[in-house]
């Protein structure tokens, strides 16, 4: 009898150099709003609608964070991914700057 073994769910992923411009623009500025937004309930709302706008669905309390490596990845990815990497983390503010997996395995960076 054949055994097969499920394989792992990949995190969902975008790529903000695909996007066209005026999307960059429009995600660039709700993450600004979520970056200094100090209501929960609403940082969590800009966070869906950056996520929409980068073309992801994500369940309400999750976050996103576009990558913020030297080599200037365009990923938007989940920071809460295990492989994912946190560069420094958000002091008095919500977003941190954080590596996504596939930077963190090539190229890890510190503050």
């Amino acid at each position: 009898m054949a055994v097969i073994t499920r394989a792992r769910n990949q995190a969902a992923t975008a790529d903000y150099t695909a996007m066209d411009t005026r999307d960059q623009n429009r995600f660039d500025r709700v993450m600004e709003l979520a970056d200094d937004h100090p209501d929960n309930g609403e940082f969590l709302a800009l966070m869906l609608a950056a996520a929409s706008i980068a073309g992801l669905r994500i369940d309400y309390g999750h976050e996103i964070r576009r990558c913020a490596c030297s080599c200037y990845c365009g990923a938007i990815f989940d920071p809460a991914d295990p492989d994912a990497h946190v560069i420094a983390y958000g002091e008095g503010y919500n977003l941190g700057r954080h590596q996504c997996p596939l930077c963190a395995d090539r190229h890890r960076e510190t503050a």
